[in-house]
């Protein structure tokens, strides 16, 4: 029986993890590297996860461009089934202060989006055909729809390199998160347009897993808010795109494994409905200064 290998990135808790779990239950096939930044929190989801010899731990700070470079340095080395699948989700939420990466980017943006670019291109070509990218994203992106958080503004990504004056505030530490889920829309896009629409017989496409109470994505917030966030949320369930994160973990393994969506590319899914996206996320100027900009900083890592 010949394996394959997916790359699921922040797999140790949350939406990852859960993805992991029902990749991992899909298909005997599937082994899984769980790309993760504390590789002790990783052993201990390998054990939750329960399938040892189909899933393997694998270290990468998507804050460091040599660490995300060293991780695709070492994947061929592990002895790993040929690889047909990258999944992007690992991110967090900053609401206060000036943190920046180790290669000193405002932290928001350098690991929801540069972190996984400079992964992206460093195993791109270690992709097997018929292999499928998904990048999770977030309805965030979209100031078209309700969802309590502040419209992204994207002039340039340059601009988004560093933290503003004086650090983050609440609303503009929401508003970068926004920004970076914009990002992920772009670079989705502009990549499936680079590989020729799957032409490669790889497939790009981006998701919306909906507001998750239990995904951690609160862990920047003050004590207070992470509580109001804890006792408030589970009662949001009822509303419209509220989801468990074992739902949405269920959503989005479907993008790698269903055999319908195999030629389904450069979409956008809000848990299993195909959507438009936001009408900036089509603006291919905007994608190119993106990749343009990325480019250059993942390049200078060499």
């Amino acid at each position: 029986m010949t394996g394959k290998t997916a790359i699921i990135t922040g797999a140790n808790t949350g939406l990852g993890f859960e993805c992991a779990r029902h990749l991992l239950a899909s298909d005997p096939r599937w082994h899984v590297v769980l790309a993760v930044r504390d590789t002790e929190r990783g052993a201990d989801a390998v054990a939750r996860l329960g399938c040892p010899g189909r899933t393997t731990v694998g270290e990468i700070d998507l804050a460091s461009l040599r660490s995300v470079r060293r991780f695709a340095e070492a994947l061929p080395h592990l002895g790993l089934p040929p690889l047909h699948a990258l999944v992007c989700n690992a991110g967090l939420q900053l609401v206060t202060g000036t943190q920046t990466t180790a290669d000193g980017y405002e932290m928001t943006f350098g690991v929801n989006h540069l972190g996984h670019f400079a992964l992206t291109a460093h195993i791109l070509d270690t992709l097997a055909a018929p292999a499928r990218i998904v990048v999770v994203s977030s309805g965030t992106h979209d100031p078209q729809r309700f969802t309590g958080m502040p419209a992204p503004h994207y002039d340039s990504a340059e601009q988004l390199l560093r933290p503003p004056p004086g650090g983050l505030t609440g609303e503009e530490g929401r508003r970068r998160y926004t920004t970076s889920k914009l990002c992920n829309m772009l670079f989705s896009y502009e990549l499936d347009r680079r590989l020729g629409h799957g032409s490669r017989g790889i497939t790009v496409n981006a998701f919306d897993p909906g507001l998750m109470p239990g995904s951690g994505l609160a862990r920047g917030y003050s004590p207070g808010q992470r509580l109001a966030w804890r006792l408030l949320m589970p009662a949001m369930r009822v509303l419209p795109n509220v989801n468990s994160t074992r739902r949405s973990g269920v959503n989005l393994a479907a993008l790698v494994t269903d055999p319908d969506l195999a030629d389904v590319t450069g979409a956008y899914f809000e848990g299993t409905r195909r959507i438009p996206s936001s009408r900036d996320s089509y603006d291919a100027g905007k994608a190119a200064d993106l990749w343009q900009t990325s480019e250059r900083l993942v390049s200078a890592d060499h």
